[in-house]
């Protein structure tokens, strides 16, 4: 399924501007500050409810207006309208399929499956473990409708028990201590099965990242993930090591109010050649893991569920050198599907094919759009 036009109505600089995609790889040309990453953002969007560069939707409305709205058309086996609307006033952003109000926002996820690179992924491989449980939660999520509501529910538990653990710090509640051992055992349940689904997923995952590293460095060097979950246990009783650590930490997470044991914990290493990336790692392996991460998610989501991704790259070339921008280039003629790449200059990037299906989108000074 492919994003065949996109509009956008008071979306940061852009007033209003209607633009057509080609069903191969889409160019976005233009200067800084002219709005190319927002393009970006909108299709992310209408994707995942969720911008992808502003964690407060009032931010992305166009300043002096109250409100915008993202409207996008899908084709594929059907055809799907799919829109946006935030007001900043109501402070409700509403989210329409096919002109049907969506109320669980959750409900689209996958629906449209997107994978973005951009400059800010350095914080997958360099940033804190949250960064690395939130890219493989959201590869999974977008081919799993099953581990999403787990994560859901996960995270229902999570509010309640902390909920729990302050209120017996507080109050000294003795009775608080038998409802901990209910909701330690909701925890437990469906924190195992989150981390049954995080093992079963990177044991199919791993050659993904080695298929596209291969693509991208060769045979120079062996790319490798690990999972490190409640604790470093080894062990296969998953659900009696939960326990054990629960009863272990009983204490410290009633003196800090805090779920300390459990998936939402566990940590990612990534390894080249066998040496952690995170701690060791140069810059450019560090481009070049990020990279690699997202075509392996891409291609990993198009195999595994019914959708082929829309491919989302801001940025991606000015960050790399040339062999390796050579690399991603031929690698993004092989996706057989649909990509978005910003561009300054489409001529300094000569290495760079546009084809029978491909498009160019020059983006001006005055908002206007045009084609090539």
């Amino acid at each position: 399924m492919g994003l065949t036009s996109i509009s956008l109505r008071n979306v940061r600089k852009h007033a209003d501007i209607k633009i057509n995609f080609a069903g191969g790889l889409n160019y976005i040309v233009g200067g800084n500050g002219l709005g190319k990453t927002t393009i970006l953002e909108s299709i992310y969007y209408l994707c995942t409810t969720k911008s992808c560069c502003s964690k407060s939707d009032a931010n992305v409305v166009k300043f002096s207006e109250d409100s915008f709205e993202i409207t996008g058309i899908f084709e594929g086996l059907t055809k799907n309208s799919a829109s946006i609307i935030y007001s900043i006033s109501n402070g409700k952003k509403q989210y329409y399929l096919n002109e049907k109000l969506v109320f669980k926002h959750s409900s689209v996820i996958g629906k449209f499956p997107v994978v973005m690179l951009s400059p800010s992924d350095h914080s997958i491989t360099q940033g804190s473990p949250a960064e690395r449980r939130k890219f493989v939660d959201s590869v999974i999520s977008q081919s799993n409708r099953t581990y999403l509501d787990l994560l859901l529910e996960y995270q229902k538990i999570l509010r309640q028990r902390s909920a729990l653990l302050y209120r017996i710090r507080e109050d000294n509640m003795a009775s608080g201590k038998n409802e901990l051992e209910a909701w330690n055992q909701k925890l437990i349940l469906t924190g195992e099965q989150i981390i049954n689904h995080r093992i079963k997923f990177l044991r199919g995952f791993k050659s993904y990242i080695s298929d596209s590293y291969k693509k991208i460095m060769g045979e120079k060097e062996s790319p490798n993930i690990s999972y490190v979950y409640l604790g470093g246990s080894e062990d296969e009783n998953i659900s009696g090591r939960f326990k054990e650590l629960l009863d272990e930490c009983r204490e410290d997470e009633i003196r800090r109010a805090a779920n300390l044991v459990g998936p939402h914990r566990d940590e990612f290493i990534f390894e080249i050649g066998g040496i952690n990336l995170r701690e060791f790692g140069s810059q450019g392996q560090h481009k070049t893991f990020q990279t690699v991460l997202r075509f392996a998610e891409f291609f990993y989501i198009k195999d595994v569920s019914s959708n082929i991704p829309v491919f989302l790259l801001d940025d991606v070339f000015g960050e790399l050198d040339a062999r390796r921008s050579n690399k991603v280039s031929e690698y993004l003629s092989e996706i057989g599907g649909q990509a978005f790449i910003t561009l300054t200059d489409f001529g300094n990037f000569t290495f760079l094919k546009s084809g029978k299906w491909d498009s160019v989108i020059k983006l001006s000074e005055e908002g206007k759009i045009t084609y090539a």
